[in-house]
């Protein structure tokens, strides 16, 4: 016997298909496409610019050594986005509210300023990634893709006003276009396939420059703005009615987390070892993302530069475009109010005209952005960890010992890593870096 659901009055066509999933009146593919959603909006920030950047130095300067961060930060982000995800479904809360109700004021305040930091380092990198690819697949001036990046990301974001589904189709497909670039170029580029095997579970820092990246992988990959967006994306999507939409909503969450971040993990790999295979031999100065375009060229042939544009592209506009709505999220949550769209756009898209305008190099500020996410990202860990493992806040979904012991692992992995930036960056002498 099917159960009896309640009345459907206001909600929308998605969220009746979410409904009758739950209920059991649909089947196999027809339950998995209307709960698909939140992970795949959040996917895209693990393959945005700043992960290019940063990928691209790593396979460039050390080849496939520094894959097993690849790896390493890909299973960090599946756990802390799966207890995210959770936290919106179980509480119809998301993190940046949870923080404003149950923690010191203070404490909130700086919270919400680190976050707002960390949200502008994002865009940074996300605005820069696409109008760096405009600028080079069409010929334009830097400025102008950044006009034409602003103008398109503001066009997504408009979209998300006809409700969440139809942002989360034009999100989802320009995370296809992503994909299927990166498992083109993997093909085409000669990846030695038993090296990238060896270094993806073999932890090694060749030297202190190897840190920097690596923080930077860190947080271009397990980035606090996704963190606090998909309990946002996941707390109102479909209110659950008891504990056992609860539980459902969450096994198909954990579900679509791994399909989704699996996905970006491979990208992300597929990053580095096209940039070991095409530079690291002959080529490891390349740290550039326009000097990787126009190496490309006669080392992988026209093709394969036009494919990695048009990558990056999509990346920068997709990612640009969810790094805004996790800007409101954060913004509404710590401080209860949001500002208009618009505004928000301008106000983030402003660092990005500055570093240009300066003469900065662009991909280093894409690293530099992604180190300042790595040292921010602790912040979001910790208070997900401490809220999730809650039995008042979370009730009989309360993360388990063996879960909450790999969040403080992980959180205590980030920390690790950020103290020996931190220390190099003061001329602190490691023994064990060259």
């Amino acid at each position: 016997m099917f159960k009896v659901s309640e009345p459907k009055e206001g909600l929308n066509r998605t969220q009746i298909a979410i409904r009758d999933a739950l209920d059991g009146r649909r089947r196999g593919w027809r339950v998995v496409l209307p709960l698909a959603g939140p992970a795949v909006i959040v996917s895209i920030a693990y393959m945005d610019p700043g992960n290019f950047a940063t990928n691209i130095q790593a396979g460039a300067r050390y080849g496939y050594t520094l894959l097993w961060v690849v790896l390493l930060a890909n299973v960090i982000a599946m756990l802390f986005q799966a207890l995210s995800a959770k936290l919106g479904i179980v509480t119809g809360h998301n993190l940046a509210e949870l923080c404003r109700d149950r923690l010191p004021r203070p404490l909130v305040l700086g919270m919400w300023i680190a976050s707002e930091i960390a949200a502008m380092a994002t865009d940074l990198a996300e605005f820069l990634g696409g109008a760096i690819g405009l600028s080079l697949l069409f010929h334009f001036p830097l400025l102008w893709g950044m006009g034409a990046t602003a103008l398109v990301t503001y066009a997504i974001l408009l979209v998300e006003q006809r409700g969440f589904r139809p942002i989360e189709i034009i999100i989802g497909g320009l995370v296809a276009v992503v994909a299927i670039c990166y498992l083109i170029e993997v093909f085409v580029a000669p990846v030695d396939w038993g090296a990238a095997a060896v270094h993806s579970i073999v932890p090694q820092l060749p030297d202190a420059t190897a840190v920097m990246i690596a923080v930077g992988i860190i947080g271009a990959t397990v980035m606090p703005h996704a963190i606090y967006l998909h309990s946002g994306l996941t707390q109102a999507r479909v209110p659950a009615r008891n504990d056992s939409d609860r539980r459902k909503l969450i096994a198909y969450s954990n579900r679509e987390v791994v399909v989704a971040l699996c996905t970006a993990g491979l990208v992300n790999m597929a990053m580095v070892m096209m940039a070991s295979a095409a530079f690291h031999l002959g080529h490891s100065d390349v740290s550039e993302i326009e000097t990787a375009y126009h190496s490309l060229t006669p080392l992988l042939g026209p093709a394969a530069a036009v494919i990695f544009l048009i990558s990056l592209l999509a990346s920068g506009v997709s990612s640009s475009a969810v790094g805004t709505m996790a800007g409101q999220t954060i913004m509404q949550g710590f401080v209860g109010f949001g500002i208009p769209l618009w505004v928000r756009r301008v106000v983030t898209m402003l660092p990005a005209f500055v570093v240009v305008g300066l003469g900065v190099n662009v991909t280093t500020a894409l690293v530099v952005s992604q180190v300042v996410l790595s040292l921010t990202l602790p912040i979001p860990m910790l208070a997900l960890a401490a809220f999730t493992r809650r039995r008042d806040i979370m009730g009989g979904f309360a993360n388990r010992r063996l879960t909450q012991a790999a969040a403080v692992v992980a959180s205590v992995t980030v920390l690790f890593l950020n103290a020996l930036l931190l220390l190099l960056t003061f001329g602190v002498r490691l023994p064990f870096l060259s």
